[in-house]
């Protein structure tokens, strides 16, 4: 039995309306599904810091997914709530916005008392856009609702000059505007946590074993260009090239523990049984062994995390080319499931993991590989660069290769993201040319413009800020998607007014 069944059943026998227990079962539902198993511990003492420092958490795809859908239906409850009490619209928009954000934020805060749970700054957006999809979703559903708010379009066209009109329109652009810059922070590295060590040939955890040989280590919080990969090439001195942007510079040679040679990261020791074998030229990594730092490397992390751009080094040799797992080489994670950066092999294959909001606090939900990198067992000086949502791999001097976050979308996570972008703005655009309808000049100019403007602006921003190449089907998808449901809710209008007119 569905959810709108059971609301029906409950509202006949409890004489209650059935948008009040709509709002109870998804509070209910909530609560439950944030706070669940309710294991709560209140320190004896808890200062505000503490309280901001818990935050410190991201939200990722199938979180956004997840959180917009749970509060979906407690936004259609109160719109259906509101519009029963004949609340203006845009009183029903702003009571839905603050309550939806006040019951995530209690959530939230709660979730700071819960040690099986993480609060999310980003869950509190997710679950207020979730509220206001309720919303929208109760407008077109309810006919009684939406010839209300047409009528009140209808009565407001007198006062509707057309400066105010232009007003609006630069409103809705600036909007778009808004959710393109919202598209670049998917690919940026904000949500690094500060709390992985830095591991050389396996997780944490010890099940991820790689064999072969690593030589140096060296991490930047800044990425460098094809000028300078070229400079280290020819053996130019690191420093001189990065500066105080180099933050990590591990010879691993010779002995079983290894300092950090810029002085601001924790030492590398030897995990595991330490190999029979001594090699000058690396250590030598194996199921049995292995480097983990003696803390988390937090430093490297918060610089990396502030500017959203790094550069690795290291030189490797593998000692099986058919290793998969992938098998660790350099680590920067927790465990098996949560990173914010791996290099691994799978196979003959390199493949890299970069925690964004985009792919995953695993790093791989968008899956970049290089082929063939370890097709035989010679030693290989890879550099690995990111800026912006481009990935710059470069192995030895003869082979670059080039990888943009944004053009690697999951299928369904692109799907979603459009149509989180363009279909409110689609909605936007009917109320407006709505509006505008009495201004037929006007109207003949904001239509197409409306329908246009708002995927050109997003693609344009993605290709300079992003480094994507021009796409086409992305920047149809979103003409599609704004067209579609303008014209799908205007042709509504019309129906509506034309019965009610009649």
């Amino acid at each position: 039995m569905n959810r709108r069944k059971i609301v029906s059943l409950l509202s006949n026998k409890l004489g209650i309306p059935g948008d009040v227990i709509l709002i109870t079962l998804s509070v209910i539902i909530v609560l439950i599904a944030t706070l669940y198993p309710f294991n709560f511990h209140f320190p004896k003492s808890f200062s505000l810091p503490a309280l901001v420092a818990s935050f410190d958490n991201t939200s990722f795809f199938k979180d956004q997914v997840n959180n917009i859908l749970l509060f979906a239906p407690f936004g259609f409850g109160l719109a259906s709530l509101l519009q029963r009490r004949k609340m203006k619209p845009i009183n029903q928009f702003i009571i839905v916005i603050l309550l939806s954000a006040g019951l995530s934020s209690t959530v939230e805060a709660l979730q700071v008392f819960l040690p099986s749970r993480t609060p999310t700054p980003a869950d509190i957006c997710n679950n207020t856009i979730g509220g206001l999809v309720g919303l929208i979703c109760f407008c077109l559903w309810n006919l009684e609702s939406f010839i209300y708010t047409l009528i009140r379009l209808e009565n407001s066209r007198k006062k509707n000059s057309i400066k105010k009109l232009t007003v609006f329109f630069i409103g809705y652009i600036l909007v778009s505007f808004l959710f393109s810059v919202l598209w670049q922070n998917t690919t940026n590295l904000s949500n690094w946590s500060l709390n992985y060590p830095l591991l050389i040939g396996n997780e944490r955890t010890g099940d991820r074993p790689w064999q072969g040989q690593v030589s140096d280590v060296y991490i930047a919080d800044k990425a460098i260009s094809k000028h300078e990969v070229s400079e280290l090439f020819s053996q130019k001195n690191y420093s001189e090239i990065f500066g105080k942007s180099l933050l990590a510079s591990y010879s691993l040679s010779g002995t079983e523990t290894y300092q950090d040679r810029t002085g601001q990261l924790p030492e590398l020791l030897s995990q595991g049984q330490s190999p029979d074998v001594k090699d000058e030229k690396g250590v030598v990594l194996s199921s049995n062994h292995w480097l983990k730092t003696t803390e988390p490397v937090s430093l490297l992390s918060k610089s990396i995390r502030e500017t959203s751009q790094f550069t690795i080094i290291t030189t490797v040799a593998t000692a099986d080319t058919a290793q998969v797992g992938p098998a660790r080489i350099i680590s920067l994670s927790g465990d098996s499931l949560h990173r914010n950066f791996t290099l691994g092999q799978q196979g003959t294959d390199l493949d890299l993991r970069i925690r964004t909001p985009m792919t995953g606090a695993n790093g791989a939900d968008t899956k970049l590989t290089i082929p063939n990198v370890f097709a035989d067992t010679n030693s290989h000086h890879i550099i690995i660069t990111y800026s912006g949502a481009t990935v710059q791999v470069y192995i030895d001097k003869s082979n670059s290769y080039s990888l943009n976050l944004l053009e690697w979308f999951p299928k369904e996570q692109k799907l979603f993201y459009y149509a989180l972008t363009f279909i409110p703005l689609g909605l936007c655009l009917a109320l407006l040319t709505t509006l505008a309808k009495r201004k037929l000049t006007f109207n003949r100019l904001l239509l197409p413009s409306g329908i246009l403007l708002p995927s050109v602006i997003l693609e344009s921003i993605l290709v300079t800020d992003g480094g994507k190449s021009l796409s086409l089907k992305g920047l149809l998808l979103g003409i599609l998607l704004t067209a579609g449901t303008t014209l799908i809710l205007r042709w509504r209008a019309s129906m509506v007014l034309k019965t009610v007119n009649s």
